[in-house]
């Protein structure tokens, strides 16, 4: 892989810090609180049908999520899900709003060394804007980063818009990310370059086959071992 990019951009939620495990976590609570009504596997199947159905109305991040739980509890009680569960749910979403920002292991050290050696440092990370606003205040990173772009979405039209506001060509641009899907592909349709580093757990949605032998992607277990490519 070529050294020479004038900009690195790196995803934020399982990318620099935990994210998808309070989804989980706020998952197997919700699924507790409707146990009454419904079987854990129905709930979920509801729950990730519903939130797809809202992502281009409510975009990504925890006030859609909260929203969309809302949206499951009365399809799953056929619109008489108790006003406790309701106040529960949004208690919910408020404790993860919340949770401390955990960095990944790796991270502070790859960014050190990545700016150490003068690359243009960016997020580039979908998701609530405030949300993402406040993780980043809390993990005390802002100091690695040029720019901060929180995208509606990461299609390639997307990244070809920031492409064009950083004034570079897609060569120039590379992205580290732990989603495949929203990640590299997008990247690699315009003839950028991208790290993958999976994260442990994976929302469905960002789920996707990858291309095997496209010479402008490689896959990393950790983070840190950016530092022996770059």
């Amino acid at each position: 892989m070529k050294t020479n990019f004038k900009v690195i951009a790196f995803d934020a939620d399982d990318t620099l810090w935990v994210n998808e495990t309070f989804f989980s976590e706020t998952e197997e609570m919700f699924c507790a609180l409707l146990s009454d009504f419904s079987t854990s596997d129905e709930i979920m199947e509801v729950l990730y049908t519903t939130e797809i159905q809202n992502l281009e109305e409510y975009g990504y991040g925890t006030k859609g999520f909260v929203l969309s739980m809302v949206e499951t509890a009365l399809k799953i009680t056929g619109n008489k899900v108790p006003q406790e569960i309701i106040e529960q749910i949004i208690e919910l979403g408020k404790k993860q709003i919340n949770q401390p920002v955990e960095l990944l292991d790796g991270v502070i050290e790859t960014l050190e060394y990545l700016q150490q050696k003068d690359y243009k440092l960016i997020v580039a990370t979908k998701g609530d804007l405030l949300d993402q606003e406040r993780k980043l205040k809390k993990s005390k990173l802002e100091k690695y980063f040029h720019h901060v772009e929180v995208m509606s979405n990461k299609k390639a039209a997307d990244y070809q818009k920031l492409i064009n506001h950083l004034e570079i060509n897609p060569e120039d641009f590379l992205m580290i990310g732990n989603s495949y899907k929203s990640d590299i592909e997008p990247v690699l349709q315009l003839g950028g370059f991208g790290i993958h580093i999976p994260f442990h757990i994976t929302w469905i949605h960002e789920k996707a086959e990858e291309v095997e032998d496209h010479p402008n992607w490689i896959k990393r277990s950790n983070i840190a071992e950016i530092k022996t490519i770059l």
